[in-house]
């Protein structure tokens, strides 16, 4: 009789435990200077973009997903995707300047369970200014940024302009 008791006791508590979900639990958030402008930087340089978000509701903060507006943006390891009420958190990013020139404007769109909508836009923008010099097309800033990181594919396999030839013989 007490073993069925002690079954009854465990079935109920994990039957309770698996309807507590903390992703239904709504809560608020606020983005410390969203929607800021960053000073010009030259084309092909990094730019690193940090927000602070503050988790100002009474439940976790739980982000389920982070799309930027464009592949020139990189979500770095560091970004908190889980936020305890009350505390701090951040989303961090990689914006990759060497396609763009001119203006640039970026969105991008946090999903959580947040209590005022689905979604928070992330909103930054900066001028990106090409080489005083000589302005690069995208194939030799690509070049460059092969270089840099020590052009191992072009030693193996080749440059892509010359490799070669080679001959089929049928008999």
């Amino acid at each position: 009789m007490k073993k069925i008791h002690i079954l009854i006791c465990l079935l109920s508590v994990s039957l309770f435990a698996s309807c507590f979900d903390p992703k239904n639990e709504k809560t608020q958030i606020e983005v410390i200077d969203n929607d800021r402008h960053y000073y010009p930087i030259q084309t092909g340089q990094p730019l690193d973009v940090v927000f602070k978000v503050k988790n100002i509701g009474s439940h976790p903060l739980i982000m389920t997903d982070i799309i930027t507006s464009c592949g020139c943006l990189l979500i770095n390891k560091s970004t908190t995707m889980n936020i305890p009420a009350g505390e701090e958190g951040l989303v961090s990013l990689t914006y990759n300047s060497t396609k763009n020139v001119g203006y640039v404007k970026h969105w991008i769109e946090v999903y959580g369970n947040f209590k005022t909508a689905a979604k928070v836009e992330l909103i930054f923008d900066v001028n990106v200014v090409p080489d005083a010099l000589y302005s690069k097309d995208y194939e030799e800033l690509h070049q460059m940024e092969k270089e840099k990181n020590g052009n191992i594919k072009d030693l193996v396999d080749g440059k892509a302009n010359n490799k070669g030839y080679y001959m089929s013989f049928s008999e």
